[in-house]
């Protein structure tokens, strides 16, 4: 299976990710656990159906020395008892601003309040972020048709 646009080659779009990458470098860079930001963006894929963004942040999430067992949960977390309640918030509000368009109010307050019991300012507004960038990357991956099950880790910086 090949990509319909090659987006490594493609000046214009070499500059959007430039830009999509720094966003993604500030938020790495923020107090939000690692290991949420990973839970984030693999549940926000699976909703996608962002197989590469998949692939790519459960390797990542591995050679960070996530387990097997947390990771094969994420698409089921409501039933799971492997994560903490603010990755529960988190996972929650993933869900909920991924699926923006599917609910009439958008992110609910109780799920807003959720995350804010576990998160400060500055997590949320980390937390914010990468659903916003995984969800753009989501979707231009999807696109594309960007093939999946190749990526290893560290092999973009």
């Amino acid at each position: 299976m090949d990509a319909r646009l090659n987006l490594f080659t493609v000046p214009v779009a070499q500059k959007v990710f430039k830009h999509l990458n720094a966003a993604g470098k500030a938020i790495a860079d923020s107090t939000l656990p690692a290991a949420t930001q990973e839970l984030v963006k693999i549940r926000a894929s699976q909703i996608n159906g962002c197989g590469f963004c998949t692939d790519m942040h459960t390797k990542d999430a591995t050679a960070a020395g996530e387990t097997a067992t947390r990771l094969h949960l994420v698409a089921a977390w409501r039933e799971a008892t492997v994560f903490t309640e603010a990755e529960r918030a988190a996972l929650e509000l993933t869900e909920q601003a991924t699926r923006i368009a599917d609910a009439a109010g958008g992110v609910t307050d109780e799920a807003w309040a959720d995350a804010a019991k576990h998160y400060d300012e500055e997590q949320l507004a980390a937390l914010v972020g990468i659903i916003a960038v995984i969800n753009a990357y989501n979707r231009v991956n999807v696109i594309v048709r960007q093939p999946a099950g190749d990526y290893v880790p560290g092999m973009f910086g």
